[in-house]
């Protein structure tokens, strides 16, 4: 039997453990007020800040007629406004609204006692570690994502 690296034990713990946090974060998804992807969508807006409907789809990794419909839902529900790109005559600019906002952060604040619920536990030396391999992580996802700009 091979053995594996260094890396892709790694990215196996990794992917594992993403997984496993995401599926406890969406429990706590659970109460806010619209489903998982019209909070995504919302969450891009809120903060990543205000975009075309094609950039939202984009960014969300999903058809443009899909993300119409969920943004269509989230316009229902007065949680983002649509207002004329000012050079694109067919584009609109998304944003989201105040109550849009406050959602968002109400469920930022769920995950986030989620997410401290579960390292309550640790020691400082756990969360000292913890913290920086986040903050390794992250500077990964930021090469990733300029290396795929380009």
């Amino acid at each position: 039997m091979a053995r594996s690296s260094p890396t892709s034990r790694t990215a196996d713990r990794l992917h594992s453990a993403a997984i496993h946090l995401l599926r406890r974060l969406r429990t706590v998804d659970v109460e806010a007020e619209v489903g998982p992807a019209r909070l995504s969508a919302l969450s891009v807006l809120v903060f990543g800040g205000e975009r075309s409907l094609s950039e939202l789809a984009a960014t969300e990794q999903v058809a443009t007629p899909t993300m119409s419909r969920l943004v269509g839902a989230l316009e229902t529900d007065g949680l983002v406004r649509r207002r004329p790109h000012p050079t694109d005559k067919r584009a609109m600019i998304l944003s989201p609204t105040a109550k849009g906002r406050r959602l968002l952060e109400r469920a930022r604040a769920r995950r986030l006692g989620s997410v401290e619920s579960m390292l309550r536990g640790l020691d400082r030396e756990e969360l000292r570690v913890l913290g920086e391999a986040s903050e390794i992580l992250e500077r990964v996802l930021r090469a990733d994502r300029s290396d795929a700009s380009r």
